[in-house]
């Protein structure tokens, strides 16, 4: 792969209109400000990450974990592009803006995801794979729809979909964003059927000719045809290492806040991503103040920088073997040994105190049933829309979503698009409203 292709402003849905003209905002600025403003990003301001949504404590949702995974990711791009600059001083490429690119897509990084955090993606693919689901295989499979994209349900790939897909009575493009960006937040570049069960995967068999045409014209390697595979863009490297480090780092801090870790756990955890003598300088630092919560964003921001530090220099060290698509791992699992031990122990400590406690399980349960029985309710309409009780139902559902598609393949996206786009707020009002358990006031 080479820089100069791959860095490509050239908008999705409006190729045609594509200038090399010098505007005031360069397309990858316009890409974050059009997703900062969009209804979508609105709406994870609603969808949990991993806590419940706050109460009297204010904790990460989807919307606050977004801007600071693009905050970080911006950082990283910086550190990048500036070194590709220094490398490679005659190339006509943008390395200038490749912080942009980071930037936005990591707002856009999890568009896609549903409700109650990663457990709406597990609810989603459980109920296909083992739930009332499960008796639609046949009739996917008989059409010619690919049953894997529901079985393994992927909020990445709904990422995609969200932001490319031509909804009803949009224009040609979706979001029509610069096919770079669109690019830098597929972290698994190739189909469901590619997945070799891992349940990872980038795109919808609706998609696939998009993304194809999207990789084609920055020149992604293309591994294999069928099932189409390829090597990722260099860029989703870096938007990736933004999520991871603020995936655990910020986890911790929010159980801090909530009394899942202590303070004396807390900051053993972030200083031991330091040497012994950077440690002693941090201890004197967090003297100058006596809050407590002030210390701990001392230390979170100083275990970030660190981070950052690192993972964009795994990327330098391997932009060759990215280029080449020898290189295929997370750049975080390439850190030093010293705050690759601790960043193990980070991740070993949050599955065991935070992930597994009972509010975030019983968020995961509630999303299970909510998003069972609505799957349950608008799969039946669309299978049976002249009843009048399914008449009723799909009135609920905005004309946006193509619930009269000629495919039941492309019916049941529909209903996942309507019902991953809904936040944890909305989906459980529904719930109640349809169940009767709420109703209007009269």
């Amino acid at each position: 792969m080479n820089w100069k292709q791959l860095l490509s402003a050239k908008r999705f849905g409006m190729e045609k209109y594509h200038d090399d003209k010098h505007h005031d905002r360069t397309g990858f600025q316009r890409d974050y400000d059009r997703l900062i403003f969009s209804s979508p990003f609105r709406r994870l301001q609603n969808k949990t990450q991993v806590f419940p949504l706050p109460g009297s404590i204010f904790v990460h949702n989807r919307l606050t974990h977004s801007m600071e995974v693009s905050s970080v990711g911006r950082s990283l791009g910086v550190i990048a592009g500036r070194e590709l600059r220094k490398k490679y001083p005659d190339l006509n490429a943008a390395f200038e803006e490749i912080s942009s690119i980071v930037a936005a897509g990591c707002l856009a990084h999890d568009l896609g995801n549903p409700p109650f955090g990663h457990s709406g993606e597990r609810a989603i693919t459980s109920y296909f794979a083992e739930g009332n689901g499960k008796y639609l295989e046949d009739k996917i499979n008989k059409e010619g729809g690919r049953w894997e994209d529901f079985t393994n349900f992927e909020g990445n790939a709904n990422s995609i979909r969200l932001l490319i897909h031509q909804f009803n009575g949009r224009r040609p493009g979706g979001f029509v964003m610069t096919y770079s960006m669109l690019a830098s937040i597929v972290k698994y570049p190739y189909s469901s059927i590619a997945a070799n069960g891992k349940g990872k995967f980038g795109f919808f068999q609706a998609e696939e000719q998009d993304f194809k045409k999207i990789a084609d014209e920055l020149g992604m390697l293309c591994v294999q045809g069928f099932p189409l595979k390829y090597a990722r863009h260099p860029l989703a490297y870096l938007v990736e290492a933004a999520d991871d480090i603020c995936y655990k780092i910020m986890d911790i801090e929010d159980a801090h806040k909530l009394g899942l870790l202590s303070t004396e756990q807390t900051i053993e955890l972030f200083m031991n991503f330091f040497t012994e003598e950077r440690q002693a300088k941090m201890y004197k630092t967090m003297e100058v103040v006596s809050d407590i919560n002030e210390q701990i964003a001392y230390l979170r921001s100083s275990v970030i920088g660190l981070l950052v530090d690192e993972c964009a220099q795994v990327f330098l060290e391997n932009e060759e073997a990215i280029l080449n698509g020898s290189f295929d791992e997370a750049l975080i699992k390439h850190i030093s040994p010293l705050p690759d031990k601790a960043y193990r122990e980070a991740t070993n400590i949050s599955y065991k105190k935070i992930y597994k406690t009972k509010d975030v399980v019983d968020i995961e349960l509630a999303g299970h049933m909510i998003i069972g029985f609505l799957l349950d309710t608008f799969i039946a309409a669309i299978e049976n829309p002249h009843a009048k009780y399914s008449e009723l139902i799909l009135s609920r559902i905005p004309e946006q979503y193509e619930t009269d598609a000629p495919l039941l393949y492309q019916r049941i996206l529909s209903i996942l698009d309507f019902v991953s786009g809904m936040t944890d707020v909305y989906a459980l009002d529904l719930y109640r409203k349809i169940t009767g358990m709420s109703l209007p006031t009269v």
